[in-house]
């Protein structure tokens, strides 16, 4: 099943020319799933990877730079003659924000919508993977997100059964179902249990515990640096993370790779990748329009794909 994080917007607070506002769309086999929702995101969607009929969006938090986009998508989605259910996620104080766009702003919608507000311990169940809701530490009600995969059956020794009596067909789905064949059981010659793969999103959050918590063993990290070391007290001050505290939290966790996202128009992307591998070296900043690939742990580790491997996509900021 393919799996890869498709970053529309990594800005920070406010959009740049190169930078747009927090959205990460998800991308697992036909799902589709979009955390955060910032001003401009459906524009970023149709210029890239095109806009797709999401199946769920969830909001980490209700800071307008996390949300303003969504009004105008899901017009668009009307417009579009959308028919499939659409479903948005979000911490408490998320039905109200969104009764007040329906009457200000987009009205009344052709097709399935709902509104569900979500505290920590909450999970959104899909066809072999949750979503996870977790609390983090910002101004407000705030969450962070892990998607997480249900185990995946072990790996079939089938050398093994044939040496035990087994004859390659039927005999080995049998087996691989659970059942005994010809008095050998699938313990015998089944691995066991292989993890699902981790994705954790921070959303906005200064250093906490429940975020390295969540984001233990994970195959990817995303997590926002919106400050430098040299700003460690106006990030304590705003809520925020600073790169070193994200990769500290990364190592302690950890993790397959480090995405740093919510970036500032104060900082470059090297000045912020830079002071994280002082500390972690699995690390990357994604610029808008690139993608993480996350393949199954025993095929390798998670893989950037920059833009320039996106012949579609236009350039922007260099690393």
């Amino acid at each position: 099943m393919d799996l890869d994080v498709f970053f529309a917007g990594t800005g920070g607070s406010v959009p740049s020319a190169r930078r747009a506002l927090p959205a990460a769309l998800v991308r697992r086999g036909g799902d589709r799933l979009l955390f955060d929702c910032g001003e401009g995101t459906q524009r970023q969607l149709i210029r890239s990877a095109g806009l797709p009929d999401l199946d769920a969006v969830f909001l980490t938090h209700l800071h307008a730079d996390h949300w303003l986009g969504l009004p105008g998508m899901l017009k668009s989605f009307d417009l579009r003659d959308r028919s499939a259910p659409l479903d948005v996620f979000g911490p408490p104080g998320t039905q109200r924000l969104l009764e007040l766009l329906r009457g200000a702003v987009y009205g009344r919608l052709g097709y399935p919508f709902t509104v569900s507000e979500l505290v920590a311990g909450d999970a959104i169940e899909f066809d072999d993977y949750e979503v996870q809701a977790f609390n983090v530490r910002h101004r407000g009600p705030a969450l962070g997100y892990a998607l997480v995969e249900d185990e995946r059956p072990g790996r079939f020794d089938d050398a093994l059964a044939r040496s035990l009596g087994v004859s390659f067909g039927p005999d080995f789905g049998r087996l691989q179902a659970g059942e005994t064949v010809g008095g050998v059981a699938p313990e015998q010659v089944i691995g066991p249990a292989r993890p699902g793969r981790r994705i954790v999103f921070s959303g906005d959050t200064s250093p906490c515990d429940m975020v390295r918590a969540a984001a233990y063993g994970a195959d990817l990290l995303v997590h926002e640096a919106t400050f430098t070391e040299a700003e460690a007290a106006r990030a304590a001050e705003t809520g925020h993370s600073t790169a070193r505290q994200a990769a500290e939290i990364a190592r302690e966790a950890d993790v397959g790779l480090l995405a740093l996202t919510h970036v500032s128009t104060r900082h470059a992307a090297h000045e912020i990748r830079e002071e994280a591998e002082a500390v972690f070296d699995r690390v990357v900043v994604p610029r808008d329009f690139e993608a993480i690939e996350i393949p199954v742990r025993e095929k390798g580790p998670p893989a950037l794909v920059p833009w320039e491997r996106r012949a579609s996509v236009p350039p922007v900021e260099s690393a």
